[in-house]
């Protein structure tokens, strides 16, 4: 099989950009999906599914704490030898094991996904104060105080906050215009 797009020849039985004629195709019939025809499903009444197999309406899925059969199975292999493993990896570890020490390590302090950021923020009591907020970030970024990943993450929080404001001051002018009536 050969793909006419390509310089290569297909040799896998599968080129991506190659489809079949239509009249390779019209020997498949409509392309409908017939296994609910005729399959029928045992289980279909001990299920949360419908009888095609789908989850039934205002049905989540799995029920809450619900465990994978892999970690049912896995648990079940190491019982209660898991003590005696984790003992075993931290005696590695102390003989001078690089592996076993990197894997204690990992597990006592684990790498830090972020770090706290400390500059000097003005205090946002309205939403006008969002902007010297803002440019207090945008300082603190170019003069180096903090990254611009760290930046964006901070604008983001003053930018919630500056909507929580917003919102409560619109609340609050609508509360005084519907007494006033």
């Amino acid at each position: 099989m050969t793909n006419p797009h390509a310089s290569k020849p297909c040799t896998e039985g599968f080129c991506r950009g190659w489809f079949p004629p239509s009249s390779a195709m019209a020997a498949f019939g409509s392309g409908r999906d017939n296994r609910s025809e005729s399959m029928t499903r045992k289980n279909a009444g001990t299920t949360y599914t419908d009888e095609t197999g789908k989850f039934a309406l205002g049905n989540p899925g799995r029920p809450k704490g619900a465990r994978h059969k892999v970690t049912k199975a896995v648990e079940a292999l190491l019982g209660n030898e898991a003590e005696a493993l984790t003992q075993k990896a931290i005696d590695k570890a102390l003989e001078g094991d690089a592996t076993a020490l990197r894997l204690c390590l990992e597990r006592i302090a684990p790498v830090r996904k972020d770090s706290p950021v400390s500059f000097d923020l003005p205090p946002m009591e309205t939403a006008q104060d969002a902007a010297a907020a803002a440019q207090a970030v945008l300082r603190a970024v170019s003069e180096g105080e903090i990254t611009p990943l760290e930046g964006a993450s901070v604008m983001a929080l003053v930018e919630g906050y500056r909507k929580t404001l917003e919102t409560t001051e619109l609340e609050a002018r609508i509360t005084a215009l519907e007494s006033s009536k």
